[in-house]
């Protein structure tokens, strides 16, 4: 007895290090997936028949291996598991060593905490099956690689609970601290796209004169927000400058109610996140709430240049000040736009008159979202010199269409959530670009049933705008192959390729450090298939 209880002992050793990379790569799909059960659901059924294709040869051999141990004697059988564990171990962290991953899996205390929940559940597991016949190793080693993928849903059921205690707990803790700060200007800034820019070129023009903070990078969500309140909000702060995000309806009502901005701004709204959403007209109404959640002495800023946004009929009397670049009727225009490799260069109507800009970022969007801060800062005091000398200063914002150097070519990273809108936008950048221009691309992702149509219409878009069109992903990029069809533009100028890194090592073949290179939208591990 004490021997088979020491065997069983190593077995469950074995099977904890094996556990390891398959419950790694789950929970890293489910946090890609925003740790909601729903958009993991429809990933797992889109992915898992992948999932099983490119491990169909160690399936096989692993329903192999479970008949077998019925016939066996029962010591081969067990130096045999043990062996074939052993080596499988070694095919899969072999395997993890090698992926490259776009977004890694960021260990944060609740991915460390759905580890415990996990590990503790497959620990139940193997302590049951040992009640059975010896076979319980091979009937193991498949949920160990197989089952893990749906053990998420066990271990969130578990956890949620937890999860939503501690979140109610901090967000109360955040309300209230930011509840202190009666004399801030909170700055509230949503839309479909262009948050993130508009929230960063903001803070570049205000911090010039106030002391102001932003949430980082695409802290958007509740508890993104209330991080940024807990561990950087400080008494000096004069202004809080929040990205506010959503996916679901209600989540900007959530999030006004919390921050409770009295400045809103809304920068688009276009067909993203239709999957959760279910309807355009629902993100409509989303995006503007916003601007209706403004107490009456507060101020909208919203983009004429967006049709759902100019022809949405707000129930708010609070003061509205529009921008926009196509449309000439509102309250800050800009005009003359002309774009370098070194930059952009424009002018701003205002009842205040005429005033030129330049600044290195590139993209008519971002013109757009220049404008929004403008109107913000001068409702907020800013001289207009002021305003001049801190638009020429303000940074790239990382991967939108920030103008960079890599191993000596030029490119243009726009590899941020690409969306119809911006990636329209980056081809008539693209369009203005000195000698050969290359795009690499995997498309648009996360748009709904439209997402085939929007990314036919991206390809149709790329004719005689760029030159040479390098594709990852040959199912994904079917449409944008279909809409380059339709056109004319020459197949023999259209790549194909598997990876980002086969992609990269072709361009590099075909350009020149004289060409420019597009990069837009990158693809999160979860897509990319």
């Amino acid at each position: 007895m004490s021997w088979l209880i020491i065997v069983n002992f190593l077995f469950v050793i074995l099977f904890l290090l094996l556990l390891w990379v398959p419950m790694k790569r789950a929970l890293h799909m489910f946090q890609q997936n925003r740790y909601e059960r729903e958009r993991y659901s429809t990933w797992l059924i889109n992915n898992i028949k992948t999932q099983y294709k490119q491990n169909y040869i160690p399936f096989v051999l692993l329903i192999a291996i479970i008949i077998a141990g019925f016939f066996m004697e029962i010591g081969i059988y067990r130096i045999a598991m043990a062996l074939i564990i052993v080596l499988w171990f070694i095919y899969l962290i072999v395997k993890e060593l090698n992926q490259e991953y776009i977004k890694p899996l960021v260990f944060t205390d609740r991915v460390k905490r759905q580890l415990v929940v996990m590990t503790i559940l497959y620990l139940i597991m193997m302590v049951a099956m040992m009640q059975f016949r010896f076979e319980w190793e091979s009937v193991m080693l498949f949920m160990c690689t197989y089952g893990v993928w749906f053990m998420v849903f066990v271990m969130d059921f578990i956890t949620r609970p937890i999860e939503e205690t501690v979140k109610k707990k901090f967000l109360n803790d955040a309300k209230h601290r930011l509840e202190g700060f009666n004399n801030m200007i909170k700055i509230g800034i949503t839309g479909s796209y262009g948050k993130t820019s508009s929230k960063n070129i903001l803070q570049a023009i205000l911090s010039e004169k106030f002391y102001s903070l932003m949430t980082p990078a695409s802290f958007n969500t509740p508890m993104g927000i209330t991080r940024t309140i807990r561990e950087h909000l400080k008494p000096i702060h004069e202004v809080f400058i929040c990205e506010m995000g959503a996916d679901h309806v209600s989540d900007i009502k959530e999030l006004c109610d919390f921050v409770h901005p009295s400045i809103g701004l809304v920068t688009s709204i276009g067909p993203q996140h239709l999957n959760t959403f279910g309807s355009l007209e629902n993100i409509i109404k989303e995006k503007m709430t916003m601007i209706e959640s403004l107490p009456q002495d507060g101020v909208g800023i919203i983009n004429k240049d967006n049709e759902y946004i100019r022809n949405y009929k707000i129930n708010n009397t609070c003061k509205l000040i529009s921008y926009g670049i196509a449309q000439s009727d509102v309250d800050y225009h800009a005009i003359n736009i002309v774009y370098s490799p070194k930059g952009s260069t424009f002018v701003v109507v205002s009842k205040d008159g005429e005033h030129e800009f330049e600044t290195r970022l590139l993209g008519e969007h971002n013109i757009a979202n220049i404008c929004a801060a403008i109107a913000i800062a001068r409702e907020l005091k800013v001289e207009w010199k002021e305003l001049q000398q801190a638009v020429k200063k303000v940074q790239y914002v990382e991967h939108r269409l920030e103008l960079k150097k890599i191993n000596g070519y030029t490119f243009i990273d726009n590899a941020f959530n690409s969306n119809p809108v911006g990636s329209a936008m980056s081809l008539e950048v693209m369009k203005m670009m000195p000698n050969r221009r290359f795009i690499i691309t995997p498309g648009m992702i996360d748009l709904g049933v439209q997402q085939d149509e929007i990314n036919k219409e991206f390809g149709r878009k790329m004719k005689d705008k760029v030159d040479e069109v390098i594709l990852v992903g040959v199912q994904q990029t079917k449409p944008i192959v279909e809409g380059l069809q339709e056109v004319e533009f020459d197949s023999t100028h259209v790549h194909v390729c598997k990876t980002v890194k086969e992609a990269f090592a072709l361009v590099y073949t075909l350009a020149t450090p004289a060409d420019t290179i597009l990069l837009e939208n990158d693809l999160p591990d979860a897509f990319n298939n």
